[in-house]
């Protein structure tokens, strides 16, 4: 616990501290923005798929491992918050094409009859496929959005600012690892 602690916290510092810094760019060389992507993702992977996802998926109940994704609610209000303030362009809100809020209500609930033992195994998957592929739809959203492709008018610059970078370089490997170890601990269900 005291190791993953001191990871989080390094990761949180170097993150934040290179964005506050100024260091994030999509128009350096090498851009530096999509190097941290490359990174958050690789640590979602690893985290996920790694011996700390396996602890995790083996160590909590299945409704913790769902609950923790309702984090995504309170984020996607706090972006449309962001949207409206005109920090984050509109196509990154729930009043464009992220609809990643859904996910993050529906955690709670699938989570609460988790809980309640009122929800079949197959339902938790299909909740955990739906949730990762608007989690999917958002990262490509993201991706167009990215100044270089200007697939959409305004781009998505705005995680290369503190604390914003949080949301690819955090929430973002949060989501991505969470519905990794859903799948695993499905996968440990289904063999008992």
């Amino acid at each position: 616990a005291l190791l993953a602690a001191a990871g989080a916290a390094a990761w949180l510092a170097v993150t934040g501290g290179v964005a506050a810094a100024g260091r994030l760019s999509f128009g350096t060389r090498p851009p530096t923005m999509p190097v941290l992507v490359l990174a958050a993702w690789t640590v979602a992977l690893w985290l996920g798929l790694g011996p700390v996802g396996k602890r995790l998926a083996a160590g909590l109940p299945l409704a913790v491992l769902v609950g923790v994704q309702g984090f995504r609610l309170p984020l996607e209000l706090l972006m449309h918050w962001a949207y409206t303030e005109g920090v984050m362009p509109g196509q990154m809100s729930y009043e464009g094409l992220n609809w990643d809020i859904l996910t993050g209500a529906s955690a709670l609930v699938v989570a609460a009859l988790l809980a309640a033992r009122r929800m079949p195994l197959w339902g938790v998957r299909l909740w955990n496929l739906a949730g990762a592929a608007l989690l999917l739809n958002v990262i490509a959203i993201a991706l167009l959005s990215a100044p270089g492709l200007r697939f959409f008018d305004t781009p998505n610059v705005w995680i290369t600012f503190f604390p914003f970078v949080w949301l690819p370089a955090v929430m973002v490997v949060t989501a991505i690892a969470g519905h990794i170890i859903i799948f695993r601990r499905l996968r440990t269900e289904a063999q008992r």
